[in-house]
């Protein structure tokens, strides 16, 4: 069996990718990793509590490894964690890392640089998939997942904290990608097939900070 990481958001499109690759019988998913904001405990890009990420990864049953970044970071200072975190990847023999990104070519080529000095296959599992049918499939799945980072630039403020199900992506304009992938909202997944049970959450509040709205979820 291929030995595979998983770059984990702590989204909607990671658990998709978890299930996916679950089901092929010529793949091991061995670890979840995923960059925290070390001083806010944090996941660095969607900005879900440290605390919550662990339990999808408890739930998943793999272990996670985390990747601490310090506040702020630079891009050098990112890359030289990372390069760290490969280097981990072959000499505990792992051979690919998988990613949830669906098409966008600059981000994908981003991921191609970074792997390209290691023996590390890169997969994009959903890549490709047209999003309003791949969102739909998800939900169809059971993946639940709330939106927790909402650009209002985007999509309406008052999407922050919806349920992430066929209802939103009626309410969504018809200038936004049904899965976010151009940056309209990010999630967190609470129920998913890849876990073995639910993720409890409690609501908390919305925060406004650098031009998106955070709807905090905790443990």
């Amino acid at each position: 069996m291929k030995k595979v990481l998983l770059s984990w958001s702590s989204g909607k499109d990671s658990a998709w990718v978890l299930h996916q690759l679950q089901q092929d019988p010529a793949i091991e998913v061995v670890a979840l990793v995923t960059s925290f904001n070390q001083e806010a405990r944090r996941v660095a890009m969607h900005a879900e509590r440290r605390e919550l990420v662990e339990a999808q990864a408890e739930a998943a049953g793999l272990p996670l490894w985390a990747v601490d970044l310090p506040w702020p970071c630079t891009n050098a200072g990112y890359e030289e964690r990372m390069s760290a975190l490969w280097q981990r990847a072959v000499k505990e023999g792992i051979q690919a890392v998988a990613f949830g990104d669906l098409f966008l070519e600059d981000i994908r080529a981003y991921r191609l640089r970074q792997l390209a000095p290691y023996p590390l296959e890169p997969l994009f599992p959903a890549w490709g998939i047209p999003t309003a049918k791949l969102a739909r499939d998800m939900i169809s799945s059971g993946i639940r997942a709330r939106l927790t980072c909402v650009d209002p630039r985007q999509i309406p403020r008052e999407l922050a904290g919806r349920e992430f199900d066929a209802a939103l992506l009626n309410d969504l304009p018809a200038t936004a990608d049904p899965c976010g992938e151009n940056g309209e909202f990010h999630t967190f997944v609470h129920e998913a097939p890849c876990f073995q049970h639910p993720i409890p959450t409690t609501p908390g509040i919305t925060v406004e900070r650098d031009g998106f709205l955070f709807f905090d979820l905790t443990p």
